[in-house]
């Protein structure tokens, strides 16, 4: 497919792009009857349409013998073109695709061979890419979670479990993230990172956005309800971008917490440095009124992005969660960086200084959890303490002995 043909087209009129197409025609054939390799004859030279050519190399001797053709395919077409006294200068995106005859047909051929020049062109185009399989079975993966994912939340696929927020001056658990998991029936289950960008391409993350947000406000409510004695544990949601721009955030949380009972300082919302950094117009008008309404607002993940607490400080956050690359920098006690220790305790004063308390996450040793205690951080979560569990187990630990610090 040649790359940037249309502009050829639209500045310099069909007539000058036909001649193109023609000369590149010539070229590829030049390069097919001129391949070394061939056995009787060249190699069949098509154009599809359009700007998209095709050439048919039976017999291959290889993945070398058409890795060369394309190499040579590639340098012809980068050579200029001087047509109806114009100059010019084209490149060409090239797919690459090797089948034994036996068991293939032409339409899974075609399939594979778009599929590939689409790569080629994504990749950056003016280069050849060969077929990858592995990438391919991804592909073919991620089309058929797109394809399920509305139906997978009306059909009840969808689970929440839930990890402890510990105090890291008592041990105590204080609160709950809500972390989504997807029972596939084909794939099995599926982690938030499999499929969660997916949901945000395709809008799909707003309906299960506000599923996930009254499931966790129904768990925490419940949880309220069967130890009426004991603290009621806080639960915190992921929200993405997206469910700020295309939903109206503020009304599904006000009436989730209505429908559910659930108090507003017992929830907790998560969004990302980079999606809160910056904030204007409506995404800051539904943070603020969040706020108002008493609910948390958490920066997941800080320190990844363009850090500015004093932006942060204009805006209506309570909880920095520290980037979990942080806290694996406290790992290997006795050959501590101090660098590290610094820069979170840092952090951590200035987060304090603006009102804000702080999350370490991917909390894993011991002595991670006391380095972070010493420098003042506020809760820590991570395998220390407990994996995403199911609800029922953070049942069993409401009112126990506090967790280990």
């Amino acid at each position: 497919d040649l790359d940037g043909f249309k502009a050829v087209n639209d500045t310099l009129g069909h007539r000058v792009g036909d001649l193109l197409l023609a000369a590149v025609a010539g070229r590829l054939t030049e390069c097919a009857d001129g391949d070394g390799h061939t056995r009787g004859g060249g190699h069949l030279v098509a154009r599809l349409g359009g700007d998209e050519f095709a050439i048919l190399v039976e017999d291959s001797t290889g993945t070398e013998q058409v890795a060369d053709l394309a190499r040579s395919v590639l340098d012809a077409l980068q050579e200029p073109f001087d047509l109806a006294g114009q100059r010019l200068s084209v490149s060409a995106s090239i797919g690459v695709v090797e089948r034994a005859g036996r068991g293939t047909t032409a339409t899974a051929l075609m399939q594979a061979a778009d599929t590939t020049l689409y790569w080629a062109k994504a990749d950056g185009k003016a280069r050849w890419t060969l077929f990858d399989p592995e990438r391919n079975a991804h592909r073919m993966t991620r089309q058929a979670l797109s394809s399920t994912l509305r139906p997978a939340v009306e059909g009840g696929e969808f689970a929440l479990e839930y990890q402890p927020l510990v105090d890291l001056a008592d041990g105590a658990v204080r609160g709950v993230e809500a972390l989504v998991r997807w029972h596939h029936p084909q794939f099995g289950p599926l982690a938030p990172n499999r499929f969660i960008g997916i949901a945000e391409e395709d809008g799909s993350i707003v309906e299960l956005g506000r599923w996930i947000l009254r499931t966790a406000c129904h768990q925490a409510r419940q949880w309220q309800k069967d130890h009426p004695r004991e603290r009621p544990l806080f639960v915190s949601v992921n929200v993405a971008v997206r469910q700020v721009w295309d939903s109206d955030l503020v009304a599904d949380v006000a009436g989730i917490l209505a429908e559910t009972g659930l108090a507003p300082h017992l929830l907790q919302l998560e969004l990302t440095e980079s999606a809160v950094m910056g904030s204007a117009g409506r995404p800051l008008q539904a943070l603020q009124a969040l706020s108002d309404m008493g609910v948390r607002i958490a920066i997941d993940d800080f320190g990844t992005g363009y850090s500015n607490l004093a932006y942060l400080s204009r805006l209506p956050v309570s909880v920095l969660k520290l980037d979990g690359s942080f806290v694996r920098g406290f790992q290997d006690e006795e050959h501590a960086n101090p660098a590290d220790e610094l820069i979170v305790e840092a952090l951590v004063q200035l987060a304090h200084r603006l009102g804000l308390t702080v999350t370490a996450e991917c909390v894993e040793t011991a002595g991670q959890a006391g380095r972070l205690r010493r420098i003042g951080c506020d809760t820590g979560q991570g395998w220390l303490y407990s994996r995403a569990v199911a609800p029922e187990r953070i049942a069993e630990l409401i009112g126990t002995e506090p967790l280990s610090v």
